[in-house]
């Protein structure tokens, strides 16, 4: 495999509401038209893309993760755009109140999106 277009892809079971969130929100760009079975999105060069699946279960892992130079202000201004920030309190994770983990230098901190898919925020 010499030459190969790689982006990432997974599902969401209302595509309105995605196409808002991603857009509107998190500022991706469309790559094309949304159809009823696609949301081509771009942000930065990197591509995704955004199937409906009538029985679409949120994945329990980050799929998205965004490298950002301060977490703190991205949290302020997604938390004002109306994303919530996930609180963890287990071994080996654990946020403060404004749901950020530190591992040394590194934060991070994990937001859902409209169809409960989790997403990152990397500050390292």
């Amino acid at each position: 495999m010499d030459k190969a277009f790689v982006f990432t892809s997974f599902s969401v079971n209302d595509m309105d509401s995605a196409k808002e969130f991603y857009v509107d929100v998190l500022g991706f760009t469309l790559g094309a038209e949304m159809t009823a079975d696609a949301l081509k999105i771009v942000k930065d060069g990197q591509r995704v893309h955004i199937y409906p699946k009538s029985d679409h279960a949120p994945a329990s892992f980050t799929l998205l993760n965004f490298k950002v130079e301060d977490v703190e202000q991205a949290i302020e201004q997604l938390t004002q755009a109306g994303v919530s920030f996930e609180q963890y309190d287990s071994p080996g994770l654990k946020t403060n109140e404004k749901g950020i983990a530190e591992h040394g230098t590194r934060k991070m901190a994990w937001f859902t999106d409209p169809a409960g898919n989790i997403h990152g925020l990397n500050q390292s």
